[in-house]
């Protein structure tokens, strides 16, 4: 057995025996937490504060105080967080938590729906719809509800899925979240409303909930079954609830009842990292905390374990701008280090140039691959830089996704100008007639087939009289095809990939993007910025090559955050991906007014509040080197050349946070150099 000795001078200990040295463990903050922590809390953890290790703390200390493991409720949004939780506390205590009730909101509803679900006339034999089966589900809902709406011009399966799930996360009508999200769907809203009644319907028909009933039936048996209700509230004595802030209305009120009769509820997170409104994450539920629950204290975990001081002066400094927060100042236990530096260069194409040289620098100095970060906006935001590290043959992951030329819509759009570019090319002409209504594969096949038998296939194909012997659905499909082709196939188009490209968005495609992708404004932006790239280029076959090129350059899986094995790779991330972890050197790139922050959150105070507290994650992701640069033109294909301002983000900080640093290209090298001006 473990030694034990008694804790006398820590507050909220009155001379019980512990095994654990919480005074030595801890800071002073972090021991307030797991000691005061009864009643209603917010704990507000910083960037780097060590909110992991105080929820572990706490669990540890409620079970050495003598609380059940059956009478603490964890609730992460991770299996993995909770999985490492328990095993953490486990290890602290040397003995196993064998009762306590800790996972996911998903998984923990699961658990007490299988239990008491009855109570609601839920059987406890309930099948769980996966992503795939509930896409299965709506889109035969769609079929029964839609029979008027040609297949082609009614939102997808996934799209109507989408937007289904967001209302009932937010808690808002379905007409609510379309005209805030999309408002070229609100014609399709009574169309929504039906198959959602109808959907509902089927999944009662056949014992079926999806991952959203786990939530909603929870709720409902908190609400309609007071014996319930009244039994998990007193059995559950300890709530707690980390990353507060990422929580939807339903499960903010999940929370709200379950710790109704003990009100021993602390939640953990910050509300300066509150970045997922577009998965109906709430930031109210943790600003509004202390008027959800009377009586709440406030605690602060401010000290930062991670980065330098220059980093967190320049994050603070940051912040401070968005009124509706609860002001936090990170303090640092790193020292200074160099301070963060703004690099003007003048173009995307400078940017990347510059981005991959000032890495190997790094490199040179010390600091792996795998220790560097390229946080952007958006995903278009790095094309270049993709290209420029394939042609420097650096080795690079995108977190979190593929690579941005590897995205499905990028590979629609190129497969006509491939198409033109070889008409021989087989795959394109797939790709491309497969998007078309009424074609499949097959079809595709034969059409190619029988083009391809004449010495220029594209040519055969725009004959009058091809197609002519197929049937009418896949005839109207292929009449499209034949429309957008000829189009592309204008004289004053030719050899201009920007043109080209713009006429692929016009003729349909864009269309296309709005009624088949669920983050369609997205991926019209990744299109409409692949054209302004295009420009660049003086002829189709070097602009092809290029894009290209990368294709025998793979490794673009999910980076596996502390996974075995990780290789010695440059990791490229979105900023949302890329929360929650750290680098010893992180670039923050196109910061430019209306690339970050984004054009359409100007219009709004409480979305430019979000792109601050997203530039202030990308910020503390940075251990030791914060490099942040602003393209001083770039070219619009409707505008022409474009002179950008740099972002508010950086207008906004004290010049004393950051040095300014001017890049200039040697005449006689291809190289780029940066010159520190303060050197």
């Amino acid at each position: 057995m473990p030694e034990k000795y008694v804790l006398k001078s820590a507050p909220g200990l009155s001379g019980g025996a512990f095994t654990i040295d919480y005074a030595k463990e801890l800071n002073a903050s972090q021991l307030e937490v797991v000691t005061q922590g009864d009643g209603p809390c917010l704990v507000l953890a910083g960037a780097g504060s060590g909110k992991t290790r105080t929820l572990i703390y706490r669990v540890a200390y409620l079970l050495e105080r003598g609380v059940r493991p059956e009478n603490i409720l964890l609730v992460t949004f991770t299996n993995k967080a909770a999985g490492e939780m328990r095993n953490r506390v486990e290890m602290l205590l040397k003995a196993q938590s064998k009762g306590l009730w800790c996972g996911t909101f998903h998984h923990i509803g699961n658990r007490l729906l299988r239990m008491y679900g009855a109570s609601i006339g839920l059987s406890n034999d309930f099948g769980i719809l996966d992503e795939e089966d509930s896409r299965d589900l709506i889109k035969t809902c769609i079929k029964l509800v839609t029979a008027k709406f040609p297949e082609a011009k009614f939102p997808k399966p996934a799209v109507v899925g989408s937007y289904l799930s967001f209302a009932s996360n937010a808690k808002k009508s379905i007409a609510e979240v379309l005209a805030k999200n999309a408002p070229y769907l609100l014609p399709f809203n009574q169309a929504f409303e039906k198959i959602k009644i109808l959907y509902e319907e089927k999944k009662k028909k056949t014992k079926n909930l999806d991952y959203d009933d786990l939530l909603i039936y929870w709720i409902a048996l908190l609400e309609r079954a007071p014996q319930i209700r009244e039994k998990l509230t007193r059995q559950f004595q300890y709530v707690l609830v980390d990353e507060y802030q990422d929580t939807n209305r339903l499960q903010h009120d999940i929370i709200r009842l379950l710790s109704g009769h003990h009100k021993n509820v602390l939640v953990v997170g910050d509300d300066a990292q509150s970045i997922y409104s577009f998965r109906a994450a709430e930031i109210k539920n943790i600003l509004e905390f202390p008027e959800t629950f009377p009586g709440a204290k406030i605690h602060k975990l401010e000290t930062n374990y991670r980065s330098t001081r220059s980093v967190l002066t320049l994050a603070n400094e940051s912040i401070k701008h968005n009124v509706h927060q609860f002001p936090k100042t990170l303090r640092h236990v790193h020292g200074q280090g160099s301070k963060p530096q703004l690099v003007k260069v003048r173009d995307p194409r400078q940017e990347a140039q510059f981005i991959v040289q000032r890495i190997m620098e790094f490199e040179e100095s010390g600091i792996e691959l795998s220790e560097i970060a390229v946080l952007f906006r958006a995903h278009y935001q790095a094309a270049s830089l993709e290209l420029e590290l394939v042609r420097r043959g650096i080795s690079y992951l995108v977190r979190g996704g593929i690579r941005f030329f590897e995205q499905a819509h990028i590979k629609d759009a190129l497969s006509y100008l491939k198409i033109l570019n070889n008409p021989a090319d087989e795959i394109a002409w797939s790709r491309a007639l497969t998007l078309q209504s009424g074609i499949g594969a097959g079809y595709a096949e034969r059409i190619f087939t029988l083009a391809g038998k004449e010495k220029n296939p594209l040519e055969a194909a725009m004959a009058p009289a091809f197609g002519d012997h197929l049937p009418a659905r896949v005839r109207d499909g292929f009449f499209y095809f034949k429309k957008t082709m000829k189009n592309l196939l204008k004289e004053d188009l030719a050899d201009h990939p920007d043109g080209l490209l713009e006429e692929v968005l016009e003729q349909g495609y864009q269309k296309h993007v709005l009624l088949n992708f669920e983050n369609a404004q997205d991926r019209i932006e990744d299109l409409k910025q692949l054209v302004n790239f295009a420009h660049t280029y003086k002829n189709l076959k070097d602009f092809l090559a290029d894009v290209t090129l990368r294709e025998s350059f793979k490794g673009e899986t999910i980076l596996k955050s502390g996974g075995e094995d990780e290789k010695n790779e440059l990791i490229l991330s979105t900023i949302h991906q890329a929360k929650g972890l750290e680098w010893r050197a992180v670039f923050i790139i196109g910061l430019s007014e209306g690339q970050f922050p984004h054009f359409k959150s100007m219009e709004h105070e409480e979305s430019l509040e979000e792109e601050r507290r997203l530039f202030y994650v990308a910020a503390t992701r940075a251990k030791e080197e914060l490099v942040m640069t602003h393209p001083i033109t770039r070219f619009d294909f409707n505008a022409g050349t474009v002179i950008n301002r740099p972002s508010v983000f950086i207008s906004e900080l004290p010049s004393d946070t950051y040095v300014e640093v001017e890049v200039e290209e040697e005449p006689s090298a291809e190289e780029t150099i940066y010159l520190d001006p303060e050197e």
